[in-house]
C-alpha cells in the first residue's frame, strides 16, 4: 500500500493534514527518525495487513526505529502523527480504528 492509498483514504474521511512532506523529496534517516518519535506516546507500525503498536517508547528504541526505517534508510512513509501517536505505515483496519 501506498501513501495514495493514505491520502485517499483521509479524503474520504475528511481529514485534512496540517503539513505534508513529501518523501521522495525529503530524507528522514535513523537519528531524524527518533527525534520526531522519542517523545512520542505511542508508535504503531504497519506492514501489510499487520500492525504494532509500541506504547513504550522509549525503552523500545531499536525495535521501533527497526520497524520504522525502509530499507533505503528513511523513514517509512506515510507517516501520520496525531497529537503525541504516530502511524507508520498503511493499513485501511488501522486506519479505521484510528480515526474513530
Amino acid at each position: 500500500m501506498s501513501c495514495k492509498n493514505a491520502q485517499e483514504f483521509l479524503g474520504r474521511q475528511k481529514i485534512e493534514p496540517q503539513e505534508v512532506v513529501d518523501a521522495r523529496l525529503v530524507r528522514i534517516d535513523a537519528d531524524q527518525a527518533w527525534s520526531l518519535l522519542k517523545d512520542a506516546a505511542s508508535v504503531t507500525v504497519a506492514k501489510g495487513k499487520n500492525f504494532r503498536k509500541f506504547t513504550n517508547v522509549a525503552a523500545q528504541k531499536e525495535e521501533i526505529l527497526g520497524q520504522a526505517m525502509g530499507p533505503s534508510g528513511n523513514l517509512r512513509a506515510p507517516t501520520f502523527r496525531a497529537g503525541r501517536d504516530f502511524v507508520i505505515g498503511f493499513s485501511p483496519e488501522l486506519y479505521e480504528d484510528w480515526v474513530k
